[in-house]
């Protein structure tokens, strides 16, 4: 690549549907099999072909100075740029909002979801533009790329009637030169081309794709949403199976552990049952209890419980309770649940 990566990285949603943890912090930095979802759409990102010379820009909105605190502390080699979102106008809109820096090779992913994928080859890439995909049973509820006969992309969809069309887009998008689509984006804003009231990103796709632009799919190995609680706790698992399992390097006397499990070194267990799909936070404590399909985020206490399916945030307390929890940051639960 001549010019360095760009890699553009909106999320200035509210994270509505993950409430209460997302009153207190942004989506993005929830955590699932011992990393934030961030932290784990960064380590794919090392993947890219000049990866260390890439600039990150970070659309934000919502609790967006955590993000910039967030890659300071843990990710402080990153070249990263932060611009707001102060209204929130759809996909397009939040592009935009990085239009200075839209220019070259460009990457947008969105960060509600982690794939399994490799960006490796993307300075050898021969068409315009790549959307990355993968196969659904129902592409009733998704967007949808529609290829032509040439196997090129003809089309994005949102939430087809039929299901001729199986290849769900899952919200990474490569352009050889971001202009291009800073241009499209512009157009769309222009003719006022929005769909459901927002300017979503695929119908400034489908103004390229009138003028030309030659656009293909890649199919992801694995693509783990993290947009409701229910999906958190299904992410944690497919991560844990994925190499993030750490049980077999923990030793915690009276404990016993059914894998897979991630705790942190930091964080300490007595007398308790954990596991399957259970992570552990750093500087949090488990006394004495039972959990099972849970995340468990950090410096969290829990005693005397019996947990499973649970979602519990930072510096939450938890005692005496036996079934499923979904507390936010800061919380404190005592007695019977769910």
């Amino acid at each position: 690549m001549s010019e360095p990566l760009k890699i553009i990285v909106p999320m200035a949603g509210f994270g509505t549907r993950l409430r209460p943890h997302t009153w207190s912090r942004p989506k993005p930095l929830l955590t699932a099999a011992g990393d934030t979802i961030l932290g784990h759409v960064l380590k794919l990102l090392q993947t890219a072909p000049g990866a260390e010379q890439a600039e990150m820009v970070f659309i934000v909105g919502w609790l967006g100075e955590q993000v910039q605190a967030y890659m300071k502390a843990e990710h402080p080699k990153v070249k990263a740029h932060f611009v707001e979102q102060k209204e929130m106008k759809g996909q397009s809109h939040a592009l935009a909002q990085a239009r200075e820096f839209m220019s070259g090779p460009t990457l947008v992913i969105f960060v509600d979801t982690v794939v399994e994928t490799d960006f490796s080859a993307l300075d050898k890439e021969e068409v315009d533009a790549v959307a990355w995909v993968k196969p659904v049973p129902d592409p009733r509820r998704f967007g949808v790329a529609a290829l032509g006969d040439d196997g090129l992309v003809r089309g994005l969809i949102e939430k087809p009637d039929d299901m001729s069309n199986n290849l769900a887009v899952v919200g990474i998008y490569y352009f050889k030169r971001g202009e291009d689509l800073m241009a499209a984006i512009d157009e769309q804003m222009e003719k006022g081309v929005v769909t459901k009231n927002e300017y979503f990103l695929a119908d400034a796709i489908d103004i390229m794709l009138k003028k030309g632009l030659r656009m293909r799919t890649e199919v992801v190995g694995e693509w783990l949403d993290a947009g409701l609680p229910d999906t958190v706790l299904e992410t944690n698992q497919k991560l844990l199976e994925k190499g993030r399992d750490n049980s077999g390097q923990v030793g915690h006397e009276g404990v016993t552990l059914h894998p897979p499990v991630y705790i942190h070194p930091s964080a300490t267990v007595e007398n308790s049952e954990l596991g399957p799909y259970v992570s552990i936070g750093a500087g949090s404590s488990v006394r004495n209890s039972r959990i099972e399909d849970a995340v468990v985020e950090r410096d969290v206490v829990i005693e005397d419980s019996q947990l499973k399916h649970s979602l519990i945030g930072e510096r939450s307390q938890v005692r005496g309770v036996r079934g499923q929890v979904n507390v936010g940051d800061d919380s404190s639960v005592s007695g019977e649940a769910g």
